[in-house]
């Protein structure tokens, strides 16, 4: 056999789908390889276009809708000056009932904020012990009583005697001295009957006004040593403002001048009054001087009726014109403090220097930041920009309809 034809025949056989299988593989590692650069290319230009599309969403901020009553303008007004005065309301009838005997609590016949009237029953105590010292004494002005008209007599006969001879001067003279203690005895066992009547009638506390019940102190049962207070009873329709007063401003203060003034419990309402009377000596320790100021013969049913309240307010003693604007109208951000003016379209955010709050009304002097005739957002939310557009409702409602009109005109 020829020596080529060995070699041929040696050589294995390969199979075509071997080959086709290998060229596959081949083509896939050179197509894997070649788009490094294009996917680079891809990844660097998707910052960007994530940029471009934040962007796009960060809108302006819409347009703010106003109404005429959500608008305020800055105006100048007459603001009072004067000492500030601070103190409460305290009624000008007033008694505190203490016992005057010393007995136990028998029945207490009003609470706190009962109305009474003058000679109203308030609180009794035991009057046992008392009423038996009462028919003692009067048991004391009958014997005393007897003992008298029996010396009288006998100092009747005994001048009688005398006069006939009958009866010796000594006799008659012993007689009337025997008439005059038995005199004596007499007026004191009356007196005994008046202190025990008296007692008595101190075992039953009524009320000396007209007024309301306040203070109660005692219970039925409690034991009432003498001077114990038992209750108080005040007229609320006698109330004052009972205040105190720096007394560097002392100067300053007539007695006459208006206040103004605020109370704990009735919000933001104003009452009025007039200095009645300034001490003459100031407090030691905290350098004040009381002021009582009487409440406005206008005020009427109006004025509290509740002792102890709270009240601050202002003397006035003159008057300054003022730009003023109400606490809602003002932004705090720690000290400092601001309010949005209504510019030409825009809302601005304006710095604010702001007074003293003025007790009177409420509202806070603005010393800069602001001029008379500014307009002002009256209750700002919290959420508005500098430079935020605005429009007026009517003038939106007014576009809206026009709207429908032009289309059908066309």
């Amino acid at each position: 056999m020829p020596r080529s034809l060995l070699s041929k025949s040696a050589a294995p056989a390969v199979p075509r789908s071997v080959l086709a299988a290998v060229t596959l593989v081949c083509l896939g590692l050179a197509a894997c390889g070649k788009p490094d650069a294009p996917a680079a290319g891809a990844a660097a230009s998707a910052p960007a276009t994530a940029g471009a599309k934040g962007k796009a969403d960060a809108k302006p901020p819409a347009v703010l809708l106003l109404a005429a009553e959500d608008v305020r303008t800055v105006e100048a007004a007459l603001t009072a000056t004067g000492p500030v005065i601070s103190g409460s309301l305290q009624p000008e009838r007033r008694a505190d009932l203490r016992a005057e005997v010393a007995a136990t609590v028998q029945q207490v016949l009003r609470d706190n904020g009962e109305a009474v009237r003058a000679g109203d029953l308030i609180v009794r105590l035991d009057d046992t012990a008392i009423r038996e010292s009462l028919v003692s004494a009067e048991e004391a002005v009958r014997a005393a009583t007897q003992a008298l008209e029996q010396t009288e007599r006998q100092v009747s006969r005994l001048r009688t005697l005398q006069g006939q001879g009958m009866s010796s001067m000594q006799a008659l003279e012993d007689a009337e001295v025997r008439r005059n203690n038995a005199n004596s005895e007499l007026v004191a066992a009356r007196a005994r009957v008046a202190t025990a009547r008296q007692q008595l009638r101190r075992t039953e506390v009524r009320a000396p006004f007209a007024g309301v019940v306040s203070g109660r102190q005692v219970s039925a049962g409690d034991t009432a040593q003498v001077g114990r207070e038992l209750v108080k009873v005040i007229d609320p329709g006698s109330l004052r403002f009972d205040g105190l007063v720096a007394a560097d401003r002392l100067q300053e203060l007539k007695v006459g001048q208006a206040v103004s003034f605020r109370v704990n419990g009735f919000g933001d309402r104003l009452f009025t009054g007039q200095v009645r009377r300034i001490d003459s000596a100031a407090n030691a320790t905290t350098r004040q001087v009381a002021v009582q100021v009487a409440f406005s013969a206008g005020a009427g049913g109006d004025a509290p009726r509740v002792a102890g309240l709270f009240a601050e307010g202002r003397i006035q003693t003159g008057g300054v014109q003022q730009l003023l604007l109400p606490e809602g109208t003002v932004i705090r951000s720690g000290d400092n403090a601001h309010a949005w003016r209504l510019g030409a379209g825009v809302l601005q955010k304006v710095a604010l220097k702001l007074g003293e709050r003025d007790p009177r009304s409420g509202e806070f002097p603005v010393l800069s930041g602001l001029s008379a005739g500014d307009r002002v957002l009256r209750s700002p939310a919290g959420t508005l920009v500098d430079g935020q557009k605005f429009e007026f409702a009517k003038a939106v409602a007014s576009a809206t309809a026009a709207a429908p009109a032009a289309a059908a005109s066309r």
